[in-house]
């Protein structure tokens, strides 16, 4: 197929230079008010949905998306029958699906491959971790800078394996990768020499700039927007070093992965070290941490961006000692678990707080889970151990009674700083016995997430999770049919709001971001569902 793709080049520079000399000059777009113009048509390619081993649905799936896109290219100009859909279980398969329509369509005379738009999502491989985010979730297919002809690039001899190649059992496998990767990246580059526009939704490729990205979930944002929700619900701002917050870090890595890696990188790094190569023990650990951690590390790099500070001033502590004011960033590996199963997660929780055997209670006022998956493992494992209350009696002003009638829109919901003692109780004095100091330590803590699971929503409507988080989808569909309207009428994209520049495989490429969503009870009704995301009965109203 390549080397069919290799005789229509030709014709695709001539398709290319034929459009570029017949493309109108650039006339407003379908949002500007005036009556709409030709845009051409639209071919969408994204990844099948990802199915989490809970079998639990988050917020963000592909199978949501296509649709409300299509409905925003159509609002933009696009007619219906001009936007085509496609999906694939695989890079494999798609690469194949879109070589097929980019050759078939310069090949077809009645087609100007001028007016073709492409909006591909790569489908990137997720693990098991971190599909539990959803399936928007940004990562880049490595290994498009390789050679057309299956060489790596870089020298390798026949018979060696390419780039991202394995000796022994995994070298079929990687290298099927790796041509899958060489191939959708031949047939964009293809497309982008015969006219066609090309936007990359939430994954880059290595070795190709799209005309304009869309920037969706990543690691470290999603670590990023729960420890700032952590630090305002608890206000760590107004917290004493005598009095300091209790907080965990449960960061789920792929149970897949091998652990050997990480203490190979290790003693690669100490080796390196010792003969005063210093970037090459860096690099070997970031190699090692890309194999298998690179979501946790990048998650973790977000959280203590904003964590960090406190934990060097002492406002915040780790109840488990993993976290400390000598904790870096690089340090992410201590608070990695294999989060495969509810138990699995349950059992990391109650060894933070050292009650595998005790039934006196560790203070904990807030859990980073990550994902809804792992919160909602977390809350049962809470309540199993005797933490009553919930999230809402952290703060008085807020009530159960409150939230329901806040969601129901009967009243509006403000959230205030929340009250805190200068110092711990056990230090206060003879002032508080063990009751109290007992008491206080049970307290059910903030525990925050991130997908917006459906079945999870009801927690958060009943104070026993905090916080959920996800894509504004809606919003990004209209963003990214604005953006492709404008790309087929040469219209410039630097008048849109959400459009910035940012560097997609070294080239400074538009790129199209929208805030990540945190949703509380205080929240819910005006984010989730007045939007039409989920139902009053979905919250369990």
């Amino acid at each position: 197929m390549l080397s069919r793709m290799t005789a229509l080049c030709a014709a695709a520079v001539a398709a290319a230079t034929l459009a570029a000399c017949a493309s109108p000059a650039a006339e407003p777009g379908p949002d500007s008010g005036e009556e709409p113009r030709f845009v051409g048509s639209a071919a969408i390619f994204t990844p099948s949905d990802g199915l989490t081993i809970s079998q639990r649905t988050p917020l963000n799936k592909w199978q949501a998306l296509v649709p409300e896109l299509t409905d925003a290219l159509g609002e933009q100009g696009f007619e219906g029958d001009a936007v085509s859909t496609h999906t694939s279980d695989s890079l494999d398969r798609q690469s194949r699906d879109i070589q097929d329509f980019v050759v078939d369509s310069i090949a077809d005379e009645s087609v100007e491959a001028g007016d073709i738009t492409l909006i591909v999502a790569p489908a990137v491989e997720q693990d098991d971790s971190t599909r539990q985010y959803g399936d928007y979730v940004s990562g880049e297919v490595a290994g498009g800078d390789a050679a057309d002809d299956g060489s790596s690039g870089d020298g390798a001899s026949d018979g060696e394996a390419s780039e991202g190649g394995t000796d022994g059992d995994g070298t079929e496998e990687t290298d099927e990768e790796t041509q899958a990767v060489q191939r959708l990246v031949s047939a964009l580059n293809l497309a982008k020499d015969s006219g066609m526009r090309v936007v990359l939704l939430s994954g880059t490729i290595r070795g190709f700039a799209p005309d304009a990205y869309v920037r969706m979930s990543d690691a470290r944002r999603i670590g990023v927007i729960q420890a700032q929700n952590m630090v305002d619900k608890l206000n760590l701002d107004g917290t004493s070093p005598d009095n300091p917050k209790a907080i965990e870090i449960l960061l789920p890595r792929d149970p897949s992965a091998d652990d050997d890696a990480d203490d190979d990188a290790d003693e690669e790094s100490g080796d390196a070290a010792s003969d005063g190569s210093a970037s090459d023990a860096e690099g070997s650990a970031d190699e090692a941490a890309d194999g298998s951690g690179a979501f946790a590390r990048e998650a973790f790099a977000g959280i203590w961006e904003v964590l960090g500070p406190y934990f060097r001033e002492g406002t915040a502590v780790s109840p488990s000692g993993l976290l400390d004011a000598d904790t870096t960033q690089d340090d992410w590996r201590s608070v990695t678990f294999v989060a495969d199963s509810d138990e699995a997660i349950a059992d990391e929780l109650t060894g933070r707080l050292g009650m595998e055997d005790s039934q006196t209670h560790t203070r904990i006022d807030g859990v980073i889970a990550m994902n809804d998956y792992v919160a909602s493992a977390v809350t049962d494992r809470l309540a199993a151990l005797g933490y009553t209350g919930t999230s809402a009696d952290i703060n008085p002003s807020i009530t159960i009674s409150g939230i329901v009638g806040n969601i129901a829109g009967q009243v509006d919901l403000q959230k205030e700083a929340v009250p805190d003692p200068i110092k711990a109780p056990e230090e206060a004095g003879d002032e508080t016995d063990e009751t109290d100091i007992e008491q206080i330590n049970s307290r059910w803590p903030i525990v925050t997430g991130y997908g917006a699971y459906l079945d999870v929503i009801p927690q958060i409507v009943n104070g026993q999770q905090w916080m959920t988080a996800f894509e504004d989808r809606k919003t990004l569909c209209q963003d990214i049919a604005q953006v492709c309207a404008r790309l087929a009428l040469g219209q410039s994209l630097d008048g849109l709001d959400c459009v910035t520049q940012g560097d997609v495989d070294g080239v400074q490429v538009p790129t199209v971001t929208e805030p990540l969503v945190a949703v509380s009870a205080s929240n819910l009704k005006e984010t989730l569902i007045d939007p039409g995301y989920i139902t009053l009965a979905d919250a369990g109203l």
